[in-house]
């Protein structure tokens, strides 16, 4: 890529990639486990975000916490999803951006993730960014700046 095409691309920001919070599947930190479970498997998504009743991030909870949370020494204690709630194994330690940031912000911080939450100064949860909007982007500007 040329020094333009660069420049074009690290002028695109998150809140341009990202998909808005009303259109991502998501479970609250009071939700049984089994709610959370279903919201997973129908959603297809191997891992959502958890929110607080606020809608504030408060982290990620994904099916193989799930599932290393029923599972014991001989089957899968399903019986523990109704009993266990997403605030006793969410994880808090993810990264996160805001919607200024840039693409390239976001490309360093889904390295080692499918998705990155997005929040303001505050907080609250506005969307997600994937790795799929960012190669999307990419091959996006390969092609316009290749075909001119």
């Amino acid at each position: 890529m040329s020094v333009i095409q660069d420049e074009k691309l690290t002028a695109i920001t998150v809140g341009e990639l990202m998909i808005p919070s009303e259109k991502v599947a998501h479970v609250q930190v009071n939700n049984p486990l089994e709610h959370a479970l279903l919201v997973l498997v129908k959603s297809g998504y191997s891992a959502v975000p958890v929110l607080d009743a606020s809608y504030k991030l408060v982290g990620t909870l994904g099916k193989t916490i799930i599932l290393n949370q029923i599972l014991g020494l001989e089957r899968f204690e399903f019986e523990k999803l109704s009993d266990m709630r997403v605030h006793e194994i969410v994880n808090t330690d993810i990264p996160c951006l805001s919607k200024e940031a840039s693409l390239l912000d976001g490309l360093h911080a889904l390295i080692n993730y499918p998705f990155i939450c997005v929040t303001d100064s505050d907080g609250y949860f506005d969307g997600i960014l994937t790795r799929r909007a960012i190669l999307k982007q990419v091959r996006k500007n390969f092609y316009t700046n290749n075909t001119n």
